[in-house]
């Protein structure tokens, strides 16, 4: 994961096309101002950089190796604290937050799509988006009527805290009921990585296999709740449902799994009604009362202004 291999130090990325800088010292976002960015703080008295291999003596004995080690650690120590700063902006708001994580390829967009159209005129749906590059996810959910903000990272394979507050700058967060953070498709590093979610929902198609979550146990031991995706195909791909079954028992033992075809609509009512009811739990009475007298006097949902 990025805390062993390195991937998550700080890097460029864009939020709707503004370039930004993850771990910049000073950022602010709408839900917190974050501290002062950490990666100077995990080098201090080590002031030079340079490749590992070289001839030149230093004063006193270190070791590299633990330099990275702690660098990476103090990354993931300042994510954790923008993750809980994220989380109470999201629980003050009533907002209901997903993190969905999935291989390339397994129908997150495609599921997100689907289920807009199904919540109109009961939940406000908003999506924050994720890819190393195009905003093609986000110009197909604009579509289907919701407002989304698009984050491409560049060369990083995970999104962070720190983004998805500065991302929150760019919806319209008191006519949202759900906000979906849709993250880069990829089954390791995004496992590292709290963003202040309420709920961490992990895809498998059964395209991947029955034994994808063997292959990937910390993301799919994560999860909240497992969506098995594109069971129209499971038939032609000879996917073994017993056995993703017990896999899933044996790793994700914890979480809620539900079966479903965006396509046919086959099990798409039972997460439309799980989605509606972890909102009511979440969501005090008066704030449901407020967002169904906006969803009233609006009707759809419709795209929104920035």
């Amino acid at each position: 994961m990025c805390k062993e291999c390195g991937c998550g130090r700080p890097a460029a990325y864009k939020i709707e096309g503004q370039g930004k800088k993850s771990g910049k010292r000073g950022s602010k976002s709408a839900a917190a101002n974050p501290p002062a960015g950490c990666e100077s703080e995990a080098l201090a008295g080590h002031e030079h950089a340079h490749p590992h291999e070289h001839g030149h003596e230093h004063a006193g004995e270190h070791s590299h190796e633990h330099r990275v080690v702690d660098i990476n650690q103090a990354l993931l120590e300042k994510n954790d604290r923008l993750a809980e700063r994220n989380r109470g902006f999201f629980q003050a708001r009533g907002l209901l937050v997903l993190n969905m994580l999935s291989s390339p390829g397994s129908g997150k967009t495609t599921l997100l799509e689907k289920t807009a159209a199904m919540l109109k005129r009961r939940l406000r749906m908003g999506v924050i988006t994720g890819d190393l590059a195009t905003d093609n996810d986000a110009a197909r959910l604009r579509k289907a009527g919701i407002p989304v903000v698009q984050i491409t990272t560049g060369t990083m394979c995970h999104l962070e805290a720190e983004m998805i507050g500065r991302a929150l700058e760019k919806l319209p967060l008191e006519r949202l009921d759900l906000l979906v953070i849709e993250n880069v498709g990829n089954l390791v590093c995004p496992a590292a990585y709290d963003l202040g979610e309420h709920l961490r929902v992990v895809l498998l198609s059964v395209t991947e296999g029955e034994d994808k979550p063997l292959k990937y146990p910390p993301i799919f031991h994560s999860a909240n709740v497992v969506v098995v995706t594109k069971t129209d195909l499971a038939a032609a791909c000879g996917f073994n449902r017993a056995a993703a079954m017990e896999n899933l028992r044996r790793i994700s033992h914890h979480a809620q799994i539900l079966e479903l075809s965006a396509k046919t609509g086959r099990g798409m009512e039972a997460w439309r009604d799980f989605l509606l009811a972890e909102w009511k739990r979440l969501a005090p009475a008066h704030r449901r009362e407020r967002a169904r007298r906006a969803i009233s006097s609006t009707g759809h949902n419709r795209p929104m202004p920035s």
